[in-house]
């Protein structure tokens, strides 16, 4: 190939770069901007606004939960759990194109070689010339970039950026909800080990009774009414002992799914001494964008949205192409990597779409309806997040007050029975008001640990809520 023809070449390249580069000041696609939502400010609905930025949403799940069984179990859960494991394949798709957009700028090269055999008509045109058949031999090589002259390719690397962010983000949320899971799970089991033990005493404290309420009959001092009665409370003691030895079998089942094993005993410890001593800072509302991953995944939807607008607006102007396609080609074999068989041909040209049949307003029309949708989507998952840290907190500042008045409770009761037992046995009380301050002294005691349980419970809902876990 001769010098000139080279030179030629090059100044055209030149050229269309030149021209690339002009065209693109005129016009670059816009940059995503955060949309304001003023109702930010308001999410939490208390009067003690948090004025410190921090939030123990930042607090490694490490730090919060201090039991060691649970401890174990979150890690086995992060490292076997099911849905972790497809939102990691999740991740690894979307980096796959993240990957290809990141090299959308870069022209697409494709080699050929192949071998052309043709038989030709005596009759015909070349057939005459040649002896009946032509092959040709051809090594060669084709190039076609395209000029983002819009903005368009880089619309597309940002689109497959934020669709990679919000895998990463939906990963970072099934890790929060995984946490919380496995924590709530085994404080229920805790909780029903606690009044399984406080059943269990009820049941040997019943059964003490139905003997002295035997003994009082033969004393004539009641009727077998009375016995009856005592014999059904027992035996009711017992239903309930049952049915929660059943709700362990079941939770511990449930706990086996979350850690990604088959069902089988958990091991764990007793209520009493669960704490979770981690200051209870909100951070200002503002932070739920930063720490939610379900917020961070419904934002990075609406730059994905936002960029592919960018996409479907950029096509409504020329693009501007260069393919190019050189290499050997000759009808001899031993001849094809000769000089005089190369050859090259370069086509450059705008392209400006006219009619189309609507396709392209179409696409922008979507376009623009799909980012309002995750724009509305965003400001919707912002505004639940907010009123689930405000549920969890009034929760936990009214579970906690309950706590008390629970614990009260539980005492009164307790001295109610001790003092009808003596009067009962001294002939001055009825055994109906033993039955139902027994009763009551049961279901008041199997509430304290249930308030125990809401106490734990509604910081690990606060911590989920602020978007804690997933760090």
């Amino acid at each position: 190939m001769s010098s000139s023809i080279k030179n030629s070449m090059l100044n055209k390249v030149v050229v269309l770069v030149v021209v690339s580069i002009t065209l693109q000041s005129c016009f670059v696609a816009k940059d995503y901007q955060r949309p304001v939502i003023e109702e930010t400010q308001n999410l939490y609905r208390t009067d003690q606004l948090p004025a410190d930025s921090l939030s123990m949403a930042e607090v490694s799940w490490k730090t919060i939960f201090t039991d060691p069984f649970l401890t174990k179990y979150i890690e086995e859960g992060l490292q076997n759990n099911i849905d972790i494991r497809i939102a990691i394949q999740q991740i690894a798709a979307a980096e796959a194109y993240f990957k290809q957009g990141k090299v959308g700028y870069l022209p697409s090269i494709k080699a050929n070689a192949s071998v052309t055999h043709q038989e030709l008509s005596g009759n015909g045109q070349f057939g005459q010339v040649f002896d009946g058949s032509l092959e040709q031999f051809d090594l060669s090589a084709n190039l076609s970039w395209e000029a983002d002259i819009w903005g368009k390719i880089r619309s597309n690397e940002r689109a497959s950026q934020a669709n990679y962010l919000q895998s990463i983000a939906a990963h970072q949320a099934v890790k929060t909800y995984l946490i919380s899971s496995i924590s709530t799970t085994y404080y229920q089991l805790l909780a029903l080990d606690q009044q399984l033990l406080i059943t269990e005493q009820t049941i040997g404290t019943r059964e003490k009774s139905v003997e002295t309420i035997k003994a009082l009959k033969e004393a004539g001092m009641v009727t077998q009414v009375a016995v009856d009665q005592n014999i059904a409370q027992l035996n009711n003691a017992k239903v309930l002992k049952v049915d929660i030895a059943t709700a362990i079998f079941k939770s511990e089942n449930v706990l086996s799914i979350l850690l990604g094993m088959t069902p089988q005993h958990i091991e764990r410890g007793i209520l009493e001494t669960q704490t979770i001593d981690t200051d209870m800072k909100l951070g200002v509302p503002a932070t739920l964008l930063s720490n939610r991953p379900d917020v961070m995944a419904a934002e990075y939807q609406l730059v994905q949205n936002f960029e592919m607008t960018n996409v479907a607006r950029s096509n409504f102007y020329p693009s501007l192409t260069l393919t190019a396609n050189g290499g050997f080609q000759s009808i001899e074999l031993d001849k094809l990597l000769n000089v005089n068989s190369l050859f090259a041909t370069l086509v450059s040209g705008l392209t400006q779409p006219v009619f189309n049949q609507r396709k392209i307003k179409t696409q922008y029309e979507v376009a623009k309806a799909q980012q309002e949708q995750a724009l509305l989507n965003f400001k919707q998952t912002l505004l639940v997040a907010g009123n689930e840290v405000s549920n969890a907190l009034y929760a936990y500042k009214a579970e906690t007050e309950k706590y008390t008045y629970r614990l009260n409770e539980v005492e009164a009761l307790r001295a109610a029975e001790t003092n009808s037992e003596e009067l009962l046995n001294n002939g001055f009380a009825n055994y109906l008001d033993l039955l139902i301050v027994r009763q009551s002294v049961l279901n008041s005691e199997l509430n304290v640990i249930e308030s125990k349980l809401q106490q734990l419970l509604t910081v690990v809902n606060l911590y989920e809520a602020l978007g804690g876990g997933w760090r």
